[in-house]
């Protein structure tokens, strides 16, 4: 029997109209964003809908509107295939919440308050910081590192090989894209974000994020939740708040948790939430894995009928 996965978007999958054909085909979608809106006090849900893009994009709307459509996408797939079982969860950055959600360690109201405070904090570390990001394709991880130290700036994702961000001060960033090509990169690419995401410029984010942890109760996972910054499971109940608050400053592991999920007897996983990077990066780190999407209502159905036939 296939063991199955859920993984979760991260920011920078945001896209305006993300999550409204599902409110408005399916009652407990459009129940969701509802019960969002009131949970936070305004209207999440017409951001997500309507936009506009820019409101959107600000870290403070569009992490908790991705962790919403995570959730909501997980909730009618558990309709439209109530035979559904899974064995692990995982999310990339915020999406690691939706991953904790997922797996009850954490509620849904709580975590969409937690990551709404994220957001706030860390657009805020963003205003105050001028940092940048930039992703480097084709070089190794060891590569990376060395055209990180030469540079100044931090190791910020590792999502499949060929494909690593790099984040730091933003006058450091164009030295590092250049010292990226001359080690061989195929290219180095700046990235439209509002700062230095898991970096050490992250760190005056990290109180407001764990005094937000500190007022909600976080539970023993029902299965393994797969941590960004080991690339391992939670060990614990008790250590997830620290490491969640150690993420926000700490390289994301994904490609190790990918790899520790296969190791651990995994088959197929599914993404939930807007976009497909995380199928994308599963075709570039195991194209035999069986892979599905939920997005939207056609990659509902879709998935539904590959996990009910």
């Amino acid at each position: 029997m296939a063991k199955t996965a859920l993984l979760f978007a991260g920011q920078g999958a945001q896209v305006v109209g993300m999550g409204r054909d599902l409110a408005e085909s399916h009652p407990t979608a459009k129940a969701l964003f509802t019960q969002a809106d009131e949970a936070l006090g305004y209207a999440l849900s017409g951001i997500c809908f309507s936009g506009p893009e820019e409101e959107l994009v600000r870290t403070e709307h569009a992490q908790p509107a991705i962790y919403l459509v995570g959730w909501v996408a997980l909730q009618l797939l558990r309709e439209h295939s109530p035979s559904l079982a899974f064995d692990a969860t995982a999310g990339l950055s915020l999406g690691e919440f939706t991953a904790l959600a997922a797996a009850d360690a954490l509620g849904f109201e709580d975590g969409l308050r937690v990551v709404r405070r994220r957001g706030e904090v860390m657009q805020h570390a963003c205003e105050t910081s001028a940092g940048g990001m930039a992703a480097i394709v084709g070089l190794d991880e060891e590569a990376v590192r060395d055209v990180c130290g030469q540079a100044g700036v931090s190791l910020a994702n590792i999502n499949c090989p060929g494909q690593i961000v790099i984040s730091g001060d933003a006058d450091k960033m164009e030295a590092a894209c250049d010292a990226a090509k001359v080690a061989g990169a195929k290219r180095a690419i700046p990235l439209p974000v509002a700062g230095a995401y898991h970096s050490p410029l992250m760190q005056p984010a990290q109180g407001g994020l764990a005094e937000a942890l500190d007022k909600v109760e976080l539970r023993e996972p029902l299965v393994p939740v797969y941590s960004n910054v080991t690339g391992q499971a939670h060990a614990a109940a008790g250590t997830i708040a620290d490491t969640m608050v150690d993420q926000v400053t700490s390289p994301v592991k994904w490609e190790a948790c990918i790899r520790e999920m296969i190791a651990d007897g995994i088959t197929r996983f599914i993404e939930l939430g807007p976009g497909k990077a995380l199928s994308g990066f599963m075709r570039r780190i195991d194209r035999d894995i069986e892979m599905l999407n939920i997005a939207d209502c056609d990659s509902l159905a879709k998935a539904a009928e590959s996990l009910n036939g």
